[in-house]
């Protein structure tokens, strides 16, 4: 299972200096819709100048112009582009169409999607590189919220996923056990009194 650090941050320079921080225990660096829209296309190539060895994935939750965006995104350095999965299926396929062309992936980001099982097969069959179980921050700041919904789905959908919403030490190995391809940790890094130590401690609970 990889590792995914989602950098909820909104300046460029306080994301090079957590990617910086986190890059040797991460496998994909996650640039937050916030922060995108905070400092636009500049932050995807700052992050992957920075760190050109690692997946840099753009949260884009794209939810019309599929191609055009995960277009722009990918020229930007970006490897990975996320689409909403309430999104149209031209609209999943016109981003597919821009990452063959480019040789990168598009990852459809089912939050909010009631049936997350059957729409990660649709998409998948539309070819999603993966699809990721989300629990957006203020789902999660519900009370009585927990990971189990997203990690039954995921299991149950049976095509590559990601988990993101709550993921943190005490939860990673049930992610894991879930059969996730990517954990993603947020808050639980960037958090963190030390965010190189909290990364450190994810990969190392990961098996």
């Amino acid at each position: 299972m990889k590792l995914q650090v989602a950098i909820d941050l909104l300046t460029t320079e306080a994301a090079l200096e957590l990617a910086g921080q986190v890059a040797e225990y991460v496998d994909i660096i996650e640039l937050g819709t916030p922060l995108i829209k905070a400092e636009g296309l500049s932050a995807i190539t700052a992050i992957k100048k920075a760190h050109p060895d690692k997946v840099v994935f753009a949260d884009l939750k794209t939810m019309d112009a599929g191609e055009l965006e995960a277009d722009i995104a990918f020229k930007a350095g970006a490897d990975l582009v996320t689409v909403l999965g309430a999104a149209d299926d031209s609209t999943i396929a016109g981003a597919v169409k821009a990452a063959k062309a480019h040789n990168k992936g598009v990852v459809v980001d089912l939050i909010g999607v009631a049936d997350k099982v059957t729409r990660a097969k649709e998409v998948r069959a539309l070819g999603a590189k993966f699809v990721e179980m989300h629990a957006g921050l203020d789902e999660q700041a519900k009370p009585g919220f927990d990971l189990n919904g997203l990690l039954r789905a995921g299991a149950e959908a049976r095509v590559p996923f990601s988990v993101a919403g709550g993921v943190k030490l005490a939860t990673i190995a049930d992610v894991q056990k879930a059969g996730a391809d990517v954990a993603v940790a947020g808050g639980a890094i960037y958090g963190a009194a030390d965010p190189a130590l909290a990364a450190k401690q994810l990969r190392a609970a990961i098996v």
